[in-house]
């Protein structure tokens, strides 16, 4: 049973296992090179609520006319893009009365994540 046991638990490491030295012949434990993910999770979920922020402020701030042309330009719903001539030709409106709005809209959003 204790030979079992021993075999079964030959392969376990540990992160303080000394894995080398470096140059000035320091011991580089385990623990020394392998990567820790926590700030990534955490730049992770602070990015995930300033997504939410802004779509509150698009959902909320914008004019029913900004916000479709923002979520046309920017493809917040379907991941595609569209340029500026794009999004006139659909709404029948002109290209530079397109960046206008754009440039208001984006100006109201700047103001929302400000307060």
């Amino acid at each position: 049973m204790m030979l079992r046991s021993r075999k079964k638990n030959q392969n376990d490491v540990s992160l303080n296992d000394s894995i080398g030295t470096d140059k000035e012949g320091n011991a580089i434990m385990l623990m020394d090179v392998i990567e820790n993910d926590d700030e990534d999770i955490f730049e992770e979920m602070q990015s995930g609520d300033r997504i939410k922020t802004l779509y509150k402020n698009i959902k909320y701030n914008l004019t029913p006319r900004e916000r479709k042309i923002i979520t046309l330009r920017y493809g917040l719903i379907d991941g595609k893009c569209l340029t500026q001539r794009e999004i006139a030709k659909m709404l029948g409106i002109s290209r530079s009365y397109i960046s206008r709005i754009e440039k208001k809209a984006i100006s109201k959003l700047g103001e929302g994540i400000v307060d």
